[in-house]
């Protein structure tokens, strides 16, 4: 693997490049397919699908960010990367994300696996081969949660996991995040969520009251306020303490790649010397002292370092590969 040489090495300058980089899928090469599937009652999902020829190596499911969508920037550089080396990829809009409020009746959070794990049990049914699952950020937790969920017995479903930039625990993220110096960032995650849900409750004020709205100014309050009570949660710190990923690493039992920023600015990487992660034998973790927040833009091309990397990987898993390696950068 090759060694990542950051091209800033300011986290804030990574976060926000990593973010604003012009990236894209050759739509030439490998046209993008709408689907829409119905994953529970009242809920569909949007899902970008792009296909390689002949005979795809596996299938790849893409979750995002926070308040993100099939459209970034990682998503689509990720998925040109995957395709060339010959995966097929699903870029999911997690509920609601992309546009679509109007294909459901809900929210989303940072622990809901249902879709994800609907997902791969159709792909399953198809027989497509291998199933992989890559999350970013919140849809990094989303991952690992799952992969933990499934335990002993994930391999039935699922053949490898890789997160990116995972707040694995909530509560110590939010905090973070809560620091004077990521203002910037808070403050566009809580815009973004606010404007969304104000969207939700004109189309259905009844299901998406809008009183606790009025005092959310921070994504805790965000979340303590709407997130929690909507799903049955109670208050934030319980949503916090119930969905972290970090409570379920332990169990994961299909090999796992976490790739983490030691100078992210969202997440304090202490959460990651978790005896948890540390003793799972299933789970290799890639630490790097620079790349910010979703961020690894390298000096020397190819640019976004994390794609050959995740596409290495999951070609050396396909092999049968099954090895284990913290790996200090």
């Amino acid at each position: 693997m090759k060694s990542f040489s950051p091209y800033f090495r300011n986290a804030h300058l990574s976060t926000l490049a990593g973010n604003f980089w012009p990236r894209s899928i050759d739509e030439s090469r490998f046209p993008t397919r709408t689907a829409i599937y119905e994953t529970a009652p009242g809920t569909r999902v949007l899902v970008h699908e792009n296909a390689p020829a002949p005979d795809p190596k596996g299938e790849v499911i893409l979750l995002h960010g926070l308040e993100g969508s099939s459209a970034g920037g990682y998503m689509l550089s990720l998925a040109q990367a995957l395709l060339e080396a010959g995966f097929r990829t699903h870029r999911v809009n997690m509920r609601g994300c992309g546009g679509t409020e109007h294909l459901t009746d809900s929210l989303y959070h940072s622990g809901l696996t249902h879709d994800a794990r609907w997902l791969l049990e159709h792909l399953r049914a198809r027989q497509l081969g291998p199933r992989y699952l890559v999350g970013f950020s919140l849809g990094g937790n989303v991952t690992l949660k799952l992969a933990g969920e499934l335990g002993a017995s994930g391999s039935d479903l699922l053949d490898g996991a890789v997160a990116v930039s995972t707040p694995i625990d909530l509560h110590a993220c939010v905090r973070k995040m809560m620091t004077l110096e990521n203002r910037l960032y808070e403050w566009r995650f809580i815009t973004r969520l606010r404007s969304t849900y104000q969207g939700r409750h004109r189309s259905n004020p009844r299901r998406f009251p809008i009183e606790g709205l009025r005092g959310a100014w921070t994504v805790f309050q965000f979340d303590d306020q709407i997130t929690a009570p909507f799903f049955g949660f109670g208050t934030a710190p319980n949503y916090y303490a119930t969905q972290s990923a970090l409570g379920f690493v332990g169990e994961i039992g299909v090999p796992t790649l976490l790739v983490q920023a030691k100078d992210d600015p969202l997440i304090p990487f202490d959460i990651f010397e978790d005896r948890r992660i540390r003793s799972n034998p299933r789970i290799q973790l890639i630490a790097t002292d620079f790349g910010g927040h979703l961020g690894y833009i390298s000096r020397p091309r190819p640019r976004f370092w994390l794609d050959p990397v995740i596409t290495s990987w999951l070609a050396v898993l396909g092999n049968k590969s099954r090895s284990r390696t913290v790996i200090q950068q």
